[in-house]
């Protein structure tokens, strides 16, 4: 959970596979990108601004990811009937 809300879920699954040194080491330059005022210490208030951010970002990177499969017809508009297709296809 740490990881993925310092760094983003797909963020999370790089840290997975690195050994606890070299994870250490990339959450320490993360948490001085948190520390905005750079006094070596992270307040409750930079760390809500970092995760608002980090989910802001994946929720983006998402939808950016999701709407290639719904706008079937490549219009960049999602219809009715191309979302309930893309969502439930052999279904209907």
């Amino acid at each position: 959970y740490d990881h993925a809300a310092f760094r983003g879920k797909e963020g999370a699954r790089s840290f997975a596979q690195l050994s606890p040194e070299e994870s250490r080491e990339r959450l320490g330059k993360i948490v001085d990108r948190i520390d905005d005022n750079k006094d070596g210490y992270i307040t409750t208030e930079e760390l809500k601004i970092w995760i608002k951010r980090v989910q802001k970002r994946y929720i983006y990177e998402n939808v950016a990811k999701v709407w290639k499969d719904y706008d079937l017809n490549k219009d960049d508009k999602i219809a009715w009937e191309e979302y309930k297709q893309a969502t439930y296809g052999y279904y209907l």
